[in-house]
């Protein structure tokens, strides 16, 4: 009788999961925010036991980024945009969910759009952080206090999940990938000997460290012979920052990986021994491939990667939660220091 009962259970579980179609939406258009939400889309996937769809802005790169991401179905790319284009943004979305005929809409930011647009498209359970005018559009009774403000999107996402009852396993970012998918496309990358890569710029200039430190902390590593070659990892709108620092340095161990696409990206971090950058996308994306990872912080608070596998290293007198709009803050972290907390970390 008890494994007829369980056959039962069974049967209605597989019954309500093929029932349930499942989308989460997030508007941020950061490479760095998307891979801190992977948790808890993982969560959400693993809550629903299957894998879920996805709307992102074109510019996250999610299809290339998120290819080998097993509990992720299917991805869109939708602008979330103001002024005019709202409207025709909230129909794009309205088409996607009418089309795929999903059971429930999660939205991991306040944005209105996802929420419109699953309310026109008659779905029944529409869940997110209900912050500011979000609230009228969900569903769900459960959402974040006004306090919750103050909170970073992680957190944010973390207690959305805890009050809709989604257990997040670990709070760390992780990212699948499949090297050999983007090998053919970056033979030119494929080097012999030691590798190790610098990310050298940031979409906020101010985070970003001085070339010519860049420079000089390339110099000690060679000397310790701890690579043979460094991939200097640059978005192409900044691609006169590794220039400039190939120009100083006059070494040939120097790649300039600023005309490749993110799968090359990909590609350098994971033939690396090691990375050290400043605190953007390429840091998020090494450390969530398992990378070791080394984010110079200066400027903008370190308490911000307590979830992730990033190692910080700050100046000496570096005070948490306190943001430095002046890029001349990170002349504070001395090569000197990078180069001592990188030495003394690299085998921990």
């Amino acid at each position: 009788m008890i494994d007829v009962l369980k056959q039962m259970d069974l049967h209605f579980l597989t019954l309500e999961i093929f029932m349930n179609k499942i989308c989460i939406t997030y508007s941020h258009h950061k490479l760095g925010d998307l891979i801190w939400q992977l948790p808890y889309i993982k969560a959400i996937s693993l809550h629903h036991r299957q894998p879920i769809d996805l709307v992102v802005r074109e510019k996250t790169q999610a299809k290339t980024l998120l290819n080998d991401t097993k509990y992720i179905r299917n991805i869109f790319y939708n602008d979330f945009r103001k002024g005019f284009y709202y409207w025709i943004d909230v129909l794009n979305l309205t088409k996607i969910f009418l089309k795929n005929k999903y059971t429930h809409i999660y939205m991991l930011d306040k944005v209105n759009k996802p929420a419109i647009a699953a309310k026109i498209s008659g779905i029944k359970n529409i869940i997110g952080p209900g912050l500011g005018r979000q609230k009228n559009w969900i569903t769900s009774k459960n959402y974040l206090s006004q306090d919750d403000w103050k909170l970073n999107y992680s957190e944010q996402s973390q207690k959305l999940l805890k009050i809709n009852s989604i257990s997040v396993e670990n709070k760390f970012p992780e990212l699948e990938t499949n090297l050999k998918r983007v090998e053919n496309k970056n033979l030119d990358l494929k080097k012999n000997g030691k590798k190790i890569s610098f990310g050298v710029d940031s979409f906020e200039d101010f985070k970003m460290w001085y070339e010519e430190d860049f420079v000089e902390l390339s110099n000690l590593l060679y000397e310790k012979k701890l690579f043979d070659y460094i991939y200097l990892i640059c978005g192409p709108d900044k691609s006169y920052i590794s220039k400039k620092i190939i120009d100083l340095s006059k070494k040939d161990y120097l790649i300039d990986c600023s005309n490749k696409d993110l799968g090359g990206v990909i590609y350098a971090l994971k033939s690396s021994d090691f990375f050290i950058g400043n605190n953007s996308g390429p840091l998020n994306l090494s450390a969530a491939l398992n990378i070791k990872s080394f984010g110079l912080i200066a400027n903008d608070p370190v308490s911000e990667l307590k979830y992730s596998k990033i190692f910080p290293i700050t100046p000496v007198d570096y005070i948490d939660n306190i943001w430095n709009r002046n890029r001349k803050g990170m002349k504070k972290l001395s090569v000197e220091r990078v180069f001592e907390k990188i030495i003394e970390n690299l085998d921990s």
